[in-house]
This record gives C-alpha cells, sequence and structure tokens, in this order.
C-alpha cells in the first residue's frame, strides 16, 4: 500500500464511499479548481480510490498555473492518472490533444475564489468570476456529453442567519443583502445554482449542488480569512491565538475527509437539480474553536480577543441543516472536531518534516 500522511483519512473516504467508486470506473472526469482546497481532497481521495480499486479513472485539472500546482502538490500534479488543462475559468477553455475530443461523464466545478478581499476589493471581479465560470464549465460539460454535473456552492447563499434557526436548511428562502457589496460573493453563488437547475432543465445534464459551510484540516489555508487556518497559523508559529472580533459567531466544522465523502456521494447519488448542505450540525463559538485548539499544544497559547462582546447582542450563526443529506444519501458526519484538530496538527507537522 503507498504511504501517506493521510494514509487514514484516504481509506475512510474509500471505505464509506463504497460501491459509488463503481461508477467512476474507466470514466474520464473534468474538474475545475482542483488545486484549491476542495479540489486537493477530491483529487487525493480519488487517486486512492483509483489505485486500491483499479479504477482506470482518468481527471483533467483545470489549472491557471500548472508549475505552481506542482509545487503545492507533485505527488498530486504529477500522477498519471491526472492531466492539466491550462486555461481560466473566465475564458472558455478546451483540453487540447487526445483530451479535446473525449466526453467527461462527470464535471466537478470547484473554482472560486472564496477570498474576502477580493470580495471586498472588488464585488464585480467576484461575482464574473463565479458567474462566467459557472457559465463556462456548464458549456463544456455539455459540449463533451458530461451525464453529472456537481457545482461547489455555500452556504452564503442564506444571507445572515435568524437567531431563532440554530441550523438552516436547503428550504430556507432568505438572501444576502443586495444593498451591501460584500454580498457579491453569495449572490454570485446564487446565481451560479441558478444557471445549475436552468442548465439542467434545458439540456437534461444532472445538474447537483453542495452548499459548503465551514472546515477544518489538511490544505485548509492558514493566510486567509479562514478563523480555523489562521488560529491554527498562530498556534503553530508558537504565538498567542489572535481574535479579531468579540468571538462570539457559532461555527460549526466538517473534517475534509467527510467533505470528499460528501462531494463523490452528491455528484453520483445527488437528486438532479437539488441542493444539498455540506457542514457539521454541531456548534461552537469562534472564542471556544481558538481555545480547543490551545489545549493542543505545549505550553498553550494565549488566546488573545480583539473587542469585547456588545451587551444583549445575539452571536451570529453560521450553521448548518444536514437532513437532507442524511435522509436522502446517508451521510453523516464521524469525525469530531477534537479529532479534527488533532489530525491537522499532526498533518502539518510532518508536512514540515518532509519540506
Amino acid at each position: 500500500m503507498i504511504d501517506s500522511p493521510l494514509k487514514d483519512d484516504l481509506n475512510d473516504v474509500l471505505r464509506r464511499v463504497g460501491r459509488d467508486w463503481e461508477a467512476l470506473r474507466g470514466e474520464h472526469i473534468f474538474l475545475t479548481g482542483g488545486t484549491g482546497f476542495v479540489g486537493c481532497w477530491l483529487l487525493e481521495s480519488l487517486i486512492w480510490a483509483n489505485r486500491e480499486l483499479n479504477l482506470k479513472a482518468h481527471a483533467s485539472v483545470l489549472t491557471r498555473n500548472s508549475e505552481r500546482f506542482r509545487r503545492k502538490a507533485p505527488h498530486l500534479a504529477d500522477d498519471p492518472m491526472i492531466s492539466l488543462v491550462e486555461g481560466d475559468v473566465l475564458r472558455p477553455w478546451k483540453p487540447s490533444g487526445h483530451l479535446g475530443a473525449a466526453n467527461f461523464r462527470f464535471v466537478i466545478h470547484a473554482a472560486t475564489d472564496a477570498d474576502a478581499s477580493v470580495n471586498e476589493a472588488s464585488p464585480e471581479t467576484m461575482i464574473d468570476t463565479i458567474v462566467e465560470g459557472t457559465r463556462h464549465a456548464l458549456a463544456f460539460a455539455i459540449d463533451h456529453k458530461a451525464e453529472r454535473f456537481l457545482l461547489t456552492s455555500s452556504g452564503a447563499v442564506y444571507g445572515r442567519q435568524p437567531p431563532n434557526l440554530p441550523n438552516v436548511p436547503e428550504d430556507w428562502t432568505g438572501g444576502p443583502d443586495v444593498a451591501d457589496p460584500r454580498s457579491a460573493y453569495a449572490e454570485g453563488k446564487r446565481l451560479a445554482e441558478l444557471l445549475c437547475v436552468l442548465a439542467h432543465r434545458k439540456s437534461g445534464i444532472k445538474t447537483v449542488v453542495a452548499r459548503c459551510f465551514a472546515f477544518l484540516g489538511p490544505y485548509l489555508p492558514l493566510d486567509r480569512h479562514y478563523a480555523a487556518g489562521n488560529f491554527l497559523r498562530d498556534a503553530l508559529a508558537g504565538n498567542p491565538i489572535r481574535i479579531q472580533g468579540d468571538g462570539t459567531p457559532r461555527r460549526s466544522y466538517l473534517y475534509p475527509s467527510e467533505l470528499a465523502i460528501w462531494l463523490w456521494s452528491i455528484l453520483l447519488r445527488g437528486t438532479p437539480g437539488r441542493s444539498y448542505n455540506v457542514g457539521a450540525e454541531k456548534e461552537t463559538s469562534i472564542e471556544g474553536l481558538a481555545r480547543e485548539i490551545a489545549r493542543y499544544f505545549d505550553p498553550a497559547p494565549s488566546v488573545e480577543i480583539a473587542r469585547r462582546p456588545t451587551p444583549g447582542a445575539t452571536p451570529e450563526r453560521y450553521v448548518p441543516s444536514t437532513e437532507r443529506a442524511r435522509s436522502e444519501l446517508g451521510l453523516s458526519q464521524e469525525v469530531s472536531l477534537s479529532d479534527a484538530i488533532a489530525k491537522t496538527i499532526a498533518w502539518h507537522h510532518a508536512e514540515r518534516a518532509v519540506g
């Protein structure tokens, strides 16, 4: 068996996706966003399944910079089942050579720059990237005779979660504040989801949507707007864990091996035209997350909170209901937050030892 610091996680994905892997036997898959957090986990798990089950599957991965991806994850970029396709989701693309004439039964569109700085500095660019990228991905899928298409969307499509709604379900009809330019990312995702529904009705392609919430695990960036990543960065560097706000917002965190399990299951078995929340239901506060991470270090770093909570204010929430995924697809969360933190820290230590 090929060794990997993620071996146990990948074997868990292999086991829990189970017989669904057979749908990928001998198939060509096209993936956008394959070099990001979500994409790396999809590739890790697909390559592992390919080797363990001899699936003879092949994945073509759209990337703006193949050399940068090779530097980041050479074991993924140089795997023989992977073909890197240079291109940008903002422009139509087409694989060259024999791949240009290939049909792709499955297309996964996971490319979106979720960087909050882009959303703040250029909301128009954010909307264009999401909407035009999805339009091009759908056109590619239809042109190449794809049977199923997965869009990775976001829980941001619900807008601000009401304080009296502990877990937001897929049929909740709230939405972002259209008067707030910071809603560009969320509105872009809403439009992308609509494009998928329209494509399903018009062309018959089986589109499914995964509304992703918050995650904590290997490959999560440590230098972006993700609180979990920032807290790990601080602690790994031996610094105090710094909370920029008041620490009261409520979040829930899914480990990314389970993210991969859910995404493969939604792609392969999700009801066409349907959206599924992807995340954990057990919540914690941002301060609680910081203190939980601190417990895994010796000495434990201090936790510094920038602002005091406003007296009487209701904490912001971002916590999904996953009843639809559980009842329709049999999915569940099995990795606890504590285990997710421990696994992630161990992975970072292993990566540093190799590097």
